[in-house]
């Protein structure tokens, strides 16, 4: 007998006024995009101000909106239904833009240029593993101040995280940054900046002369001073981070904040919704329910697969309604479909039997425009 769960209210939670920030997480291919942004659009014409973030580089939420393109600047959604007083921006994380506004903004001119001009920044801004990650929390900031400086400014941030468990990542950013910034590598390597020249010398013990020595060997001796240059211009800064990641993240964990995990009828997906649940249960977060996205529901459910095919076998038996006998067999493999997918769904249902869930139908076409994230829209209101 399969596990029926509570119901995921997403009206409610879209009209809620309290709902300040949406996070939407789950696997790769499951239709994340899509789903934050038919949330977007469906909360901006029930009369919120929204903006919607997205991290994953791929460029389908542009596509759907109609927009050309995305960058970092949220930009108006045309043909938005503005009759209830909403309207929709949207935007899509560029990193090493958000890391370049982080030290034009916390640093002296002087600073930033020499910051902004480093080689070692330049690579680091660009491709360091967890800066995404970090700089999406610097940006959820930045957004979320925004709205609080301006009365008439967003009410509703709707976040588009990466795909698979890197969607998560961002919870352990400040500290992964702050564990890189604050290592003994990384001290070592700024020791000869901070000392200065020959003062660095006298004060430095020969071990770590020697270990400074030989990274000059591997790295190259620019490559060490870039390092060097970058972390002695980055310290008084740092601090500044990792207060700023320390608030975005208790942000995350406030009342004002909804996390939705979005997943597809499938193992691999289902067992990545598993993860997220329970992480976020771990750190506290504020989950709303599950979105259970491409779900295939067949008309004419009292006739059962094993049913149809023994009538299509007695058509084909007979030689008449050739057509009739394939539309039968076509009814007993969306028939099995259903059922293998509720028997996944059900096992996730178990597991965790006080998620709510809202199901959105399968679409014969993959949703490019407004219209298509309306149609998804109504699908979640539906449940």
């Amino acid at each position: 007998m399969s596990a029926t769960p509570p119901a995921l209210d997403v009206d409610a939670l879209l009209d809620d006024p309290q709902t300040r920030i949406l996070v939407c997480c789950g696997a790769g291919g499951v239709g994340k995009t899509t789903t934050a942004a038919s949330l977007g659009l469906r909360a901006a014409e029930r009369g919120r101000r929204v903006v919607v973030l997205t991290i994953d580089p791929a460029r389908r939420l542009a596509q759907s909106m109609g927009l050309v393109e995305l960058d970092n600047t949220p930009r108006p959604v045309a043909g938005v239904d503005e009759a209830k007083g909403g309207r929709l921006d949207a935007m899509m994380l560029d990193m090493k833009r958000t890391f370049d506004e982080v030290i034009e903004t916390h640093a002296t001119p002087e600073k930033a240029a020499q910051l902004l001009a480093n080689p070692f920044y330049q690579a680091l801004s660009s491709s360091f593993a967890g800066t995404q990650e970090y700089m999406a929390m610097e940006k959820l900031g930045q957004l979320r101040a925004q709205a609080d400086g301006d009365p008439d400014g967003w009410d509703l941030v709707v976040v588009d995280t990466p795909p698979s468990r890197s969607a998560l990542d961002f919870l352990d950013a400040p500290q992964r940054l702050g564990s890189f910034l604050d290592g003994r590598f990384i001290r070592v390597l700024s020791a000869p900046a901070r000392a200065g020249g020959r003062a660095y010398l006298k004060v430095m013990s020969a071990a770590v002369g020697t270990v400074t020595g030989l990274m000059t060997k591997v790295l190259g001796a620019q490559v060490l001073r870039d390092v060097q240059t970058f972390v002695a211009a980055l310290d008084t800064m740092f601090g500044g981070f990792r207060e700023r990641a320390d608030a975005t993240y208790t942000l995350l964990q406030a009342p004002g904040t909804a996390f939705l995990v979005v997943a597809a009828p499938e193992p691999d997906a289902l067992r990545e919704a598993s993860y997220f649940v329970e992480r976020l249960g771990d750190e506290r977060m504020p989950l709303a329910g599950l979105v259970l996205n491409r779900m295939h529901t067949v008309a004419g459910e009292g006739l059962s697969a094993e049913r149809a095919l023994t009538a299509a076998e007695d058509l084909d038996d007979s030689g008449d309604s050739p057509l009739t006998a394939g539309l039968l067999r076509i009814h007993a493999d969306r028939m099995r479909l259903s059922a293998r997918e509720q028997s996944v769904a059900s096992r996730f249902f178990q597991a965790h039997p006080s998620v709510r869930v809202a199901r959105v139908p399968a679409w014969p076409q993959d949703v490019h425009d407004l219209d298509g994230l309306r149609e998804v829209g109504e699908a979640l209101s539906r449940t």
